[in-house]
């Protein structure tokens, strides 16, 4: 092959590659955002199993500690990578404190029927609540951790909610993919956006949003730009020695108790 032939010919084969690339990110990107949902499931580790049937037919699992009729609920979503037999620490804490936890697994999650994607999730977070508010009938601290922070965002904003706590919170999913694969077109490829930043505006009720400052999934700086444009109420703790796997420790969790117990007298 002449010098020039293969000077011609090696743009093309860039393309070619880049194109496959692209192809092989657009197919596999829910299996990407949703690593947990090959996980095989668990007995349960803690709390009593539940079922949750949401609007479009799907049956989820969860765990569910019951906690005083007096005192507020929590209801957790966790990341993307997790389930919820690992939140036994944070049932057993909150119990201490005679408060109540439901973890729920996202569809096609260890337990729970379907495949996930945003609207998915979103549905099963509204679906959560309402079963956690027709059981409990008690007020509901929503939590979202990592990808569940979306999720949380999202129900906070459509449901009573008496206070939203967001632990290694993003901007978006979009903007956290834009920064990671700046050499993608991220906004023409991504399927499940995640917008919290859009809907973070109907979220008024108290805020705590908790970070670990050495997180590399999710930085910091995009939790901060969430925290600046959510409305007050709002408070923001940042644990300068927390990676994004390693945040729960005691004074994370005494924070969490903190904030919900001085929700206790809010109402709707």
């Amino acid at each position: 092959m002449s010098a020039i032939r293969y000077l011609l010919i090696l743009p093309l084969m860039a393309v070619i590659a880049y194109m496959a690339l692209v192809g092989v990110v657009y197919f596999s990107q829910r299996a990407l955002l949703y690593p947990g949902a090959t996980a095989a499931p668990e007995p349960a580790s803690w709390g009593e199993t539940v079922h949750v049937k949401t609007p479009d037919g799907e049956m989820l699992q969860g765990l569910y500690s019951q906690g005083d009729s007096d005192k507020p609920c929590v209801l957790l979503f966790f990341g993307n990578g997790d389930r919820v037999g690992n939140y036994g620490f944070l049932a057993q804490a909150l119990a201490t404190r005679r408060i109540g936890l439901l973890a729920i697994s996202y569809r096609g999650y260890p337990g729970s029927t379907g495949s996930p994607s945003e609207l998915g999730l979103l549905t099963d977070g509204i679906a959560a609540f309402d079963w956690l508010s027709a059981r409990a009938g008690s007020r509901i601290v929503v939590l979202g951790r990592s990808l569940g922070t979306g999720v949380a965002v999202n129900t906070a904003g459509e449901r009573p909610a008496v206070g939203v706590i967001l632990v290694s919170p993003y901007l978006s999913v979009l903007s956290v993919a834009q920064a990671r694969y700046p050499f993608l077109p991220v906004k023409l490829l991504l399927k499940d956006p995640f917008r919290s930043d859009l809907k973070i505006a109907k979220v008024r009720q108290p805020k705590l949003f908790l970070h670990g400052r050495l997180d590399d999934s999710i930085p910091l700086s995009s939790g901060q730009a969430l925290y600046r444009i959510a409305p007050e109420p709002k408070r923001m703790v940042i644990y300068d020695g927390a990676g994004h796997n390693d945040i729960w420790n005691g004074s994370m969790i005494g924070d969490v108790i903190q904030f919900v117990e001085a929700l206790q007298g809010n109402r709707p």
